[in-house]
């Protein structure tokens, strides 16, 4: 019996032993005479979220339904983004209303041409989020938009339009509140997750 719990002390004495770590750190200062040089590189943040729990098959429907129309919807308010700054860039840069406004029938042109379609088959829902992404990728509302572009009583004859159909220009986001799963969904797309 004395050798097994013999054996048995030394097993547990070489498994302490085995798993230890050297506790002893090189530390290494740089001088004039080290000519090596290492790459740096930006890496982006890695964001992780717990598995999304559903209480009932239809939460689980009505999630999948935002998760597809936030993915169809963000590259539009992305361009959106780009586009306002852009614009917003050249037209500090006019000097007279005149050349203003030629600028902007000319950029709506242009937008309508390349856009208006795709922006005209969204669904409720969609333009909806839409509206709510460009206020994220802008920091100003659709309204604010509109009316610092293209004027105040423009921008108060679409807000009246939009508000007839259902739509609200002035809406704004919110990441940490109401808008919670959208902010996650965009987060997701932008990692490349979803």
């Amino acid at each position: 019996m004395k050798p097994g719990i013999i054996l048995v002390f030394l097993l547990l004495s070489l498994i302490r032993f085995s798993f230890s770590q050297d506790t002893i750190k090189k530390v290494v200062t740089p001088t004039a005479q080290m000519t090596d040089s290492i790459a740096e590189i930006d890496v982006k943040p890695v964001v992780i979220f717990p598995p999304v729990r559903h209480e009932s098959k239809r939460a689980m429907i009505r999630y999948d339904r935002l998760v597809y129309n936030v993915k169809k919807v963000y590259p539009f308010a992305k361009m959106a983004g780009m586009k306002f700054a852009e614009y917003k860039k050249i037209l500090d840069t006019i000097p007279d209303e005149k050349s203003r406004k030629k600028f902007l029938k000319k950029a709506e042109l242009e937008l309508e041409t390349r856009f208006g379609n795709d922006v005209r088959e969204l669904t409720y829902s969609q333009g909806k989020i839409l509206i709510k992404l460009i206020y994220r990728e802008t920091g100003n509302s659709s309204y604010d938009i509109l009316k610092e572009l293209r004027g105040g009583f423009r921008a108060f004859v679409w807000q009246t339009l939009a508000v007839i159909f259902g739509y609200n220009l002035k809406t704004s986001y919110d990441p940490a509140g109401e808008d919670q799963a959208i902010e996650r969904i965009v987060i997701m797309i932008e990692a490349g997750a979803i």
